[in-house]
């Protein structure tokens, strides 16, 4: 909408959205402060690990999950102090960059006293994993459980019960999950980040059997399905959740086809692509999802597999690797699809009467019109409400 105008009360809540361009226009009685650049939403992070974040340059680019997954197991353990204060120095960065809605995994309780009182809503996936070993299940969540019950869920926060990945959880756990939630939660999952994932289900073979003996864990009796990992997730998983598979580096047309067939209340494929070039020096083949129609949204990930918590520096990252992404296309993935994902569109997400979206400028793009613009290296964002 060209020189579109946004009226928000004192609240941040939009009373009005004009358009001048409308036959059924009337100015405002108060003269319009005037923005260069566009007025979008807040973005929507569906997929971060806030607790994570005084990780910040701690394991090396390129090393591939499995060896991630162990720096990440190895060094998270510091001074509570060194931790607390990371976790809201980010919390605020988010903010001041745009971000109005977090999905954010939750292994601990150290983000839960600032969740409280931050202006960003959370949504926290308490996120469960047993390394395969169902003797392990009941113990695991029984451990998890407590993390899950003191997790914020007051103040427009929400909060739920969910797997860490096909190759971390067992049946037993799946189902304590899936008992502990009520059907109407989003669900998240790490899903088909690298080969060694899809070849470990496909043939039960691979890294993940040495991955396994570092932890003490043995998946000798694991059978594979011959299929990639999502259709393991899909048959163990409750199909009435509203579900985000998350990283998706790997996923083919079958496997979104599978999911959005199997779901009953909505799936949403997040894409972390900051995180996906840090890990493994990959990404997702946008194209795919587009041609089938999945409902993409986007993440930053954690600081231990990211320079930053910034939404804009993602899409500048899509817009840089696969520049055929429409700008228009990248947008709702960072807001309204975000917001569905996380059930929180009947405030975020978009600039609509009655909504509280947050109210942000985007300036420096290059193009002269929607169709065209592109995310460049001069693109910046600004939060005004």
């Amino acid at each position: 909408m060209k020189n579109g105008i946004i009226a928000m009360d004192d609240d941040g809540r939009i009373t009005e959205v004009l358009a001048p361009a409308s036959p059924t226009f009337t100015a405002p009685a108060a003269e319009p402060v005037k923005h260069e650049g566009i007025l979008i939403p807040g973005f929507i992070n569906t997929h971060c690990h806030l607790e994570l974040s005084h990780l910040v340059g701690k394991s090396q680019t390129g090393k591939t999950l499995l060896p991630f997954i162990v720096d990440v197991v190895t060094l998270r353990e510091m001074e509570q102090d060194v931790i607390d204060a990371a976790i809201e120095k980010w919390d605020q960065y988010m903010w001041d960059n745009g971000i109005q809605a977090v999905g954010d995994i939750s292994n601990k309780l150290d983000t839960a006293p600032v969740k409280c009182k931050s202006p960003i809503r959370y949504y926290s996936f308490v996120e469960m994993f047993d390394f395969l070993q169902p003797e392990r299940a009941q113990a695991s969540f029984d451990g998890y459980k407590a993390v899950y019950d003191g997790q914020a869920d007051n103040d427009g926060n929400a909060k739920s019960a969910v797997p860490h990945a096909p190759y971390t959880v067992s049946d037993p756990l799946y189902d304590l999950i899936n008992d502990l939630n009520d059907g109407t939660e989003t669900i998240s999952i790490h899903s088909e980040e690298t080969p060694a994932e899809m070849e470990l289900f496909l043939t039960g073979e691979g890294p993940f059997q040495d991955f396994f003996k570092g932890f003490g864990a043995n998946i000798d009796d694991f059978q594979a399905t011959g299929k990639s990992s999502i259709h393991h997730a899909i048959s163990r998983m409750n199909p009435a959740n509203r579900t985000l598979f998350v990283h998706n580096t790997l996923t083919d047309a079958e496997g979104i086809r599978a999911a959005t067939e199997w779901a009953q209340n909505g799936v949403y494929f997040a894409t972390c692509p900051n995180a996906n070039l840090y890990i493994e020096n990959r990404l997702p083949r946008y194209d795919v999802f587009i041609d089938a129609g999945a409902k993409v949204t986007v993440g930053t990930d954690s600081l231990t597999s990211n320079w930053q918590l910034s939404i804009l520096e993602e899409l500048r990252t899509i817009s840089k690797y696969q520049s055929y992404v429409p700008f228009t296309t990248m947008l709702t993935w960072a807001t309204i699809n975000g917001a569905e994902a996380l059930q929180f569109d009947d405030e975020l997400g978009s600039l609509e009467t009655g909504k509280r979206p947050g109210l942000l400028v985007l300036s420096g793009l290059e193009g002269d019109s929607p169709e065209a613009f592109h995310i460049g290296t001069q693109t910046a964002v600004r939060r005004i409400a």
